[in-house]
């Protein structure tokens, strides 16, 4: 694919319209052209790794995904350093976005208010706010509140009166049965088969991020995820003749992500 890189990157897997990173986002970004990409989707640590537990297949498990959900992972000790942290990643996704382009992140409440408010402190303008309505969530163990079972995904677009966002409004009126889509998008957990080559701890279903880039991109275009764990973003870019940038600091999860875009069937 196109050079977008301003200072040498090695790629960890490589193809005509697609180009894995293996390394720190917050460097790698650094190193990218200036509005070189047409839509961001990112969905960085939530920082709800606390050594609580929850349920998953009937069982009790630890809540922790990793050293990257660590709040100290990204050496933060309190409210206001997660939200430099938030606001230190997407000023650097706003410098690589094209005049026109648009971000979406995904978060629950643990960082997504941080998120939104960086969104706007960083002269973004928010132009929906998505609720991601899980059929079948994990239960309630500690019976001492409601069960969580939504997700927030900010849609926004680079700039509040300068950009002119990019919205396929026919083709998600046709999704939708003909009527015009709402901000609650309702489905389940990611399904078993789309884990098939490996399992990652915060890992999307492939329906939210097929209606994200047919929404918000043309074919052709260029996607980037800047946390890409185990590449849904790419196998539906992929699988809707986009092309991909994904970068994330675990081998493990490239490595998955890679078998997984060379198994995506364009449509």
């Amino acid at each position: 694919m196109e050079n977008i890189f301003i200072k040498k990157v090695t790629s960890y897997y490589e193809t005509d319209n697609t180009q894995l990173i293996l390394g720190d986002s917050f460097k790698i970004l650094g190193k990218m052209k200036l509005e070189s990409v047409d839509m961001i989707f990112a969905d960085p640590p939530y920082f709800l790794s606390n050594d609580g537990i929850t349920c998953q297949g009937g069982k009790m498990v630890s809540v922790n995904k990793g050293s990257w959900d660590k709040v100290d992972a990204a050496k933060t000790t309190g409210v206001a350093e997660k939200h430099k942290f938030n606001r230190k990643w997407i000023r650097l996704c706003k410098k690589v976005l094209k005049p026109n382009g648009s971000i979406w992140i995904s978060g629950t409440l643990h960082n997504i208010y941080s998120i939104g408010m960086a969104l706007e402190q960083e002269g973004f303008k928010i132009i929906n706010n998505i609720t991601w309505q899980k059929t079948n969530p994990p239960p309630n163990l500690a019976c001492r509140c409601f069960t969580h079972s939504t997700e927030t995904i900010l849609w926004a677009r680079k700039d509040e009166k300068k950009s002119r966002h990019f919205f396929d409004y026919e083709k998600m009126k046709e999704m939708n049965g003909g009527k015009q889509m709402k901000d609650v998008w309702t489905g389940s957990l990611t399904k078993p088969s789309e884990k098939k080559e490996g399992k990652h701890p915060t890992q999307k279903p492939e329906y939210l991020l097929e209606k994200i880039v047919l929404a918000s991109t043309k074919e052709g275009q260029i996607i980037l995820d800047p946390f890409c764990g185990s590449g849904t973003t790419g196998v539906e870019a992929l699988r809707y003749g986009r092309q991909f940038i994904g970068i994330d600091n675990c081998e493990e999860y490239l490595q998955i992500t890679q078998r997984r875009l060379e198994k995506a069937v364009y449509l």
